[in-house]
């Protein structure tokens, strides 16, 4: 018999402002940029491609290609996007972080 799948889609759970937050700081604490563009194109399609692409001014089928899993978008892209969806990034000291998972 075989196992019966489902489609699972991130974008389906992304339902709130601190879960897309973690979402993509999980992304950018892995570090990989194709994980990261694919975090970012879930989160675009749970609050909607069409409106992300108004705020940013980036046409929608250019939001879907630089957000797909072969997509690579431009800095100024990524920014838009993290700014449209109400976000900020930051930065902190690579040793801060190392500290506090050694403390744990």
């Amino acid at each position: 018999m075989a196992l019966e799948t489902t489609k699972w889609d991130a974008a389906d759970y992304l339902d709130s402002p601190e879960t897309i937050a973690a979402y993509i700081e999980a992304a950018l604490e892995d570090g990989d940029p194709a994980l990261i563009t694919i975090t970012l194109g879930s989160v675009a399609r749970a609050k909607g491609m069409s409106e992300i692409a108004k705020k940013t001014g980036v046409t929608r089928e250019g939001l879907y290609k630089a957000l797909s899993a072969d997509g690579d978008p431009k800095l100024t892209t990524f920014l838009s996007v993290i700014k449209s969806l109400g976000l900020r990034l930051s930065v902190k000291p690579a040793n801060e972080a190392d500290a506090k998972s050694d403390a744990a």
